[in-house]
């Protein structure tokens, strides 16, 4: 009886096994087929001047704007989460755009609504705050804590920040890093900064429905913007920030 019980255990451990694993693989798939939509895409909701993607050239741009066929690093995810995403592939819905934090090796797919299908692929720009794309304003985007977020734990304050949208890109620096009751929506409000606030549950290990949330803040770095030849763009996005801010 004991050796048949054995069996059985074993049996049912590489069933697990291979189901992960597998999952693994599909989620790798969405992930890559998310990313290289998002930058193929040009949607005409892309509203700043041509100016700034000139200022974009070959030699300013990032190195990892090219397409990454690594595998995301899966190890600090909850099985709950990996099977998720795998069960989100093929899902409807096209990517808005990317984001990237180098530091911590973050790059995810933004799809547009935080809705648990978006939620379960990747990133989700949130309704109501500024769109990925548009002049000044705060764009908001979540994601859960035991994804790709979960990251979100090791980023420090003056790490870079990309978002990727329309084939350009903008370079942010982390500025806040907190915690807030879920009720707090005031992160989300429009700042006298063109910025990104990334929000997910937090603790991050915590059993159950995490009962706060953790917020990072990143500003737009206009000095590099400057550089690269959009002093005019990156005083008008500023100046477009502090109008949606006042009352």
């Amino acid at each position: 009886m004991l050796p048949h019980l054995e069996s059985l255990a074993w049996t049912a451990g590489v069933i697990l096994l291979v189901f992960y694993g597998a999952a693994g693989v599909w989620a790798e798939r969405e992930r890559a087929i998310g990313l290289e939509r998002a930058r193929d895409e040009r949607p005409d909701a892309w509203s700043e001047p041509d100016a700034w993607s000139e200022s974009m050239d070959a030699t300013s741009h990032p190195a990892w704007a090219q397409r990454l066929d690594r595998a995301p690093d899966q190890s600090t995810w909850s099985r709950k989460r990996i099977a998720a995403f795998a069960a989100s592939v093929g899902s409807p819905g096209e990517p808005v755009g990317v984001l990237h934090i180098p530091a911590v090796e973050l790059e995810v797919p933004v799809y547009s609504g935080a809705s648990e299908i978006n939620l379960n692929r990747g990133a989700a720009h949130i309704d109501g705050t500024t769109l990925l794309g548009q002049a000044g304003g705060n764009i908001g985007i979540a994601a859960h804590r035991d994804g790709f977020f979960r990251k979100l734990k090791d980023v420090r304050l003056g790490q870079e920040l990309f978002i990727e949208h329309g084939g350009s890109s903008r370079r942010y620096l982390v500025s806040e890093l907190g915690v807030v009751p879920p009720t707090d929506v005031g992160v989300l409000a429009a700042t006298a900064t063109p910025s990104v606030t990334l929000i997910t549950c937090y603790p991050f290990h915590f059993i159950g429905s995490a009962p706060l949330r953790y917020v990072v803040r990143a500003e737009l770095d206009t000095a590099s913007l400057r550089e690269a030849g959009g002093a005019e763009l990156a005083a008008s996005m500023v100046r477009d920030s502090r109008t949606r801010r006042s009352p």
